[in-house]
């Protein structure tokens, strides 16, 4: 089994087309037409390694590998093509990508797995479009709820004619989930997002465990007034007791030196005008943890120091949770496969934690997972010099198609009973 460096660059290279803005920069958003065009030539690829392919109702592309076993539980693999609005090239589509080529090698050995592979590019991992991501991972699973196909995006449109438009039919979800048991255990590959790899100088990387996050968006409302006639001592400013709170978030856990970290990455104002007291301003907060109750204590932290803001300053809020996850450990039996494979192709592959979610936290709710990190320079994701090189690129693929094989023949032989 060997896997061919030129091709998967050469896919990369074509992939990186679709959504191209700049010298790097790639924004696919989730469900366009640009997204659908970049499946179709994945699906091609996907053919091309003796895959059936398909789009199911929740918007996900899956390319599925035949096994010996076709009845037992699936390895499945893959990660995601969707991208941020000012992303890069690697994110997301590496564990694709390196999943079809994993898979290609494979079938040019004349290997048929234990059991079947499915390698799949989910729906919305990114969230940016409707603000509730991961989508297409839950949708297998079942997480999904109807009130979700409601959602609309900046323009108006919503994920239920954002679904139609793609092709996908949403009154018929159902069809589209996973029955209980049949996904054996789960497999991504991803750029690692982090400095960690590069930093001493080595390719590839198993991952130990997920970091949960937790998604609220607050809002702060007010009173407007006119900018040239109101005191200042007499204002209602959303904007000022916002702008109190982003502060006293970050500064709350950048003082205790801990691994969480909170990010406030959108902020929208109403009614924006140059001359008018803002009256109402909308934020997120991401708020992320390997330790649950760690976060638990920040979370339940930073609704008090809201609360106390929005005192000082005359103002109401709301506080929703758009979504939580917790951590998730990678399962040790995974993780020995992949420690025991890397020894023939690379001198150290070190255990990393991942502080970015990704598909894999959905799919440990109902099966094993492994991850595998591959080193992107000066640990720069989300943004369009993101990058990593063909080379360490198809070192991973070559540790996940062998981690791969030995996953499959574990899930057959359980299904054995052996």
């Amino acid at each position: 089994m060997k896997v061919n460096r030129d091709r998967l660059a050469q896919h990369f290279e074509t992939i990186s087309q679709y959504g191209k803005f700049g010298e790097t920069g790639v924004c696919r958003p989730t469900l366009t037409p640009v997204e659908k065009e970049a499946f179709l030539v994945v699906s091609e690829w996907m053919r091309e390694a003796g895959m059936s392919v398909r789009i199911d109702n929740f918007g996900n592309l899956i390319g599925r590998l035949e096994g010996k076993r076709k009845d037992a539980p699936i390895l499945m693999m893959g990660s995601h093509l969707d991208s941020q609005p000012y992303g890069g090239r690697f994110d997301g589509t590496a564990g694709v990508l390196c999943g079809i080529e994993a898979v290609c090698a494979l079938t040019e050995a004349g290997l048929t797995p234990d059991v079947s592979i499915d390698v799949v590019a989910f729906c919305d991992e990114e969230s940016w479009r409707f603000n509730k991501g991961v989508f297409g991972s839950r949708g297998i699973i079942g997480q999904v709820e109807l009130e979700e196909l409601s959602i609309t995006d900046k323009d108006g449109i919503s994920r239920r004619e954002a679904l139609i438009a793609f092709g996908c039919n949403p009154d018929e979800l159902q069809q589209s989930v996973y029955p209980p048991n049949s996904i054996g255990a789960f497999l991504e590959l991803h750029i690692e997002q982090g400095p960690i790899l590069d930093s001493k100088n080595l390719s590839i990387g198993s991952v130990t465990g997920i970091s949960g996050p937790v998604w609220l968006s607050v809002t702060v409302k007010g009173f407007a007034g006119h900018a040239g006639s109101v005191p200042m001592n007499m204002r209602k400013d959303a904007l000022i007791g916002a702008a109190d709170m982003i502060r006293a978030i970050n500064q709350m856990v950048r003082r205790d030196e801990v691994p969480t970290v909170a990010t406030i990455g959108s902020l929208k104002v109403f009614p924006n005008s140059p001359n008018i007291i803002p009256e109402a301003v909308e934020f997120t907060i991401d708020l992320r943890d390997i330790d649950e109750n760690r976060r638990t204590r920040y979370e339940q932290q930073i609704r008090a120091e809201i609360a106390h803001i929005s005192d000082q300053h005359g103002l109401t809020f709301e506080i929703k949770e758009n979504f939580q996850f917790s951590p998730t450990q990678c399962a040790p039996w995974i993780r020995n496969i992949i420690r025991e494979e890397s020894e023939a192709i690379v001198k150290e592959c070190p255990e990393l934690i991942s502080g970015p979610f990704h598909d894999a936290i959905i799919l440990a709710q109902v099966c094993d997972i492994g991850m595998i990190f591959v080193r992107c320079k000066d640990g720069i994701s989300h943004n369009p010099a993101e990058y990593a090189s063909y080379d360490d690129l198809a070192q991973g693929t070559e540790l996940l198609m062998k981690t791969a094989v030995r996953v499959a023949t574990k899930l057959g032989e359980r299904e054995q009973g052996l």
